[in-house]
Order: C-alpha cells, then sequence, then structure tokens
C-alpha cells in the first residue's frame, strides 16, 4: 500500500516520488494556485446568493470533516478502506484513474450516504495535521476529470486549488466566503444529450497551506435507471450522442476508457 500523503509531508522530504510527478506535458499548466486565483481578467465561475437557503449542515459537515483529519494517522487508519476487496467506504489515498499507476497528492474519506442501506457506519469514527506538498509544482492533489455524478456540490476551506476547463485553459475558482460550489456531472450530460457540459476540473496542491474540501456526490441508483438522453433533446437533426446504460456500466465504461488512454498515450 502506497503511504499516506499526510505521513510522506510530515517526514520533511524535499522532493515527492516519482510516483506523484505529472507528466512533462501537465507540468507546464501547473502554476501558483495564490497567484490565479487573485486574477480579475479572463472567464471566471459565477456565485449565485443562495442566502435565502441557508442552514447550518455546511458547517456541521466541516466540522466533522476537520475533526477525523485532525487525527493522528496511525488511528484513521483503523478506519482505512480496501479497494481491491470492493470495500470503497473510509480512510484512503488517491490512486489516479490510470493504467499508469501515477498517484494524486491527497488523503481523503468517503461514505456513502443514500440509500440508508448503504450507509457503513462501522467506518465513521466518533471524532489534518498538516501536510503540505513540497514539490507543488510537480504534482496534482486530484488529476483531471469529469464527475460521474448527475450534480457535485463542494464546501471547501478557503484554500484554493479547485479548477476548471473552460475555452481551453484552466480557470481558477474563487474561494468565495460561506459558498459551496455546485458543478455538473457525466449523468446531466448524457440526459441532456450534451447541452449542459460536464465540467472538466481538477485540483492544485500549494507548500503553504492543507487544502481540504468536502464533496457530496448525487448520482442515479447504479441498475435501476437507463442513462440516456431524454426525448425532448432527441431530434433527427440533433440525434442521441450517448448509448443507453445503466450508471454502473456508464462507470465501468469510463474506467475502461480512460485506461486505454493511457495506455496508448505511452
Amino acid at each position: 500500500m502506497a503511504a499516506r500523503v499526510e505521513s510522506l509531508s510530515s517526514s520533511g522530504i524535499q522532493s515527492i516520488p516519482k510516483e506523484y510527478v505529472r507528466p512533462q506535458e501537465e507540468l507546464t499548466s501547473i502554476g501558483n494556485v495564490f497567484e490565479e486565483e487573485k486574477k480579475e481578467e479572463g472567464p471566471q465561475v459565477p456565485t449565485i446568493d443562495l442566502q435565502e437557503m441557508y442552514s447550518d449542515d455546511e458547517v456541521r459537515v466541516k466540522k466533522a470533516g476537520q475533526a477525523f483529519f485532525d487525527l493522528p494517522v496511525e488511528e484513521k487508519e483503523r478506519y482505512a478502506n480496501d479497494q481491491a476487496s470492493g470495500k470503497i467506504q473510509g480512510y484512503g489515498s488517491k490512486l489516479a484513474n490510470n493504467a499508469s499507476g501515477q498517484l494524486e497528492w491527497e488523503d481523503y474519506f468517503f461514505h456513502l450516504i443514500f440509500p440508508e442501506e448503504k450507509r457503513d457506519l462501522s467506518v465513521w469514527p466518533k471524532t489534518p495535521i498538516d501536510y503540505t506538498c513540497p514539490q507543488p509544482e510537480l504534482a496534482l492533489g486530484v488529476e483531471a476529470h469529469t464527475d460521474i455524478s448527475a450534480l457535485t456540490f463542494i464546501l471547501h476551506n478557503m484554500v484554493p486549488g479547485l479548477q476548471l476547463f473552460y475555452q481551453g485553459k484552466w480557470v481558477t475558482a474563487k474561494c468565495v466566503p460561506n459558498s459551496i460550489i455546485m458543478h455538473i456531472g457525466d449523468t446531466i450530460e448524457i440526459l441532456s444529450n450534451g447541452k449542459y457540459k460536464s465540467i472538466l476540473h481538477r485540483g492544485l496542491v500549494n507548500k503553504e497551506k492543507v487544502r481540504i474540501s468536502w464533496a457530496v456526490f448525487f448520482e442515479p441508483p447504479k441498475e435501476k435507471i437507463i442513462l440516456k438522453p431524454l426525448p425532448e433533446v432527441v431530434t433527427e437533426a440533433e440525434p442521441a450522442q450517448f448509448p443507453p446504460r445503466t450508471f454502473a456500466q456508464h462507470i465501468e465504461h469510463k474506467l475502461f476508457r480512460k485506461s486505454q488512454e493511457a495506455l496508448l498515450s505511452k
């Protein structure tokens, strides 16, 4: 098992292991995320005022996540997941979805919350040490990808890092206080027959501050619903762009395609 990112960072290393170094063609687009966030020119991620819908749920979610990552690594390991055996819920480190086996500079905790029968409360603890990246210009916290979900909601700790690909360039999302970032995933793109695009995005790391995000993914049932463009958006002039698949089949197709692309790029 790969070492936890937190353990690597706290060990005092000055250079990151080669497994975390991104390909040369990616490195040219990785800059200082704090400088990127300050830019006012060019496209910006829009902000919508939803103050009337405020609740304290986001505060409670942040506190729960922060409390867990404040625990020592050894304590967090008690709740480790095991991807190989199919145990996906729990504490882990991110392996990029490609055949090269590259790693992402990210530790995470993942659990399902709905439907209730899918929840595994045994891995949710009762209660991060600073683990910054020594070479942020060579690594990505989360590699470029689109989400398989319908919608993704992201809470953040006011440390910039989220970038979205728009008109051929990476746009850094500004950290707006008391905000939730929402973006569209593959499911909406399929249902809309491509009229709404699944957002290609990635997460940058930095030397100065630990970036923590709390993501909630809204996904359809894996086997019960056939994903395909809705009849209202399919015409003779605009035929269906996506074949009918269950959500589970879409996941398998996407992972297989990424592996094939990685192999062909070698």
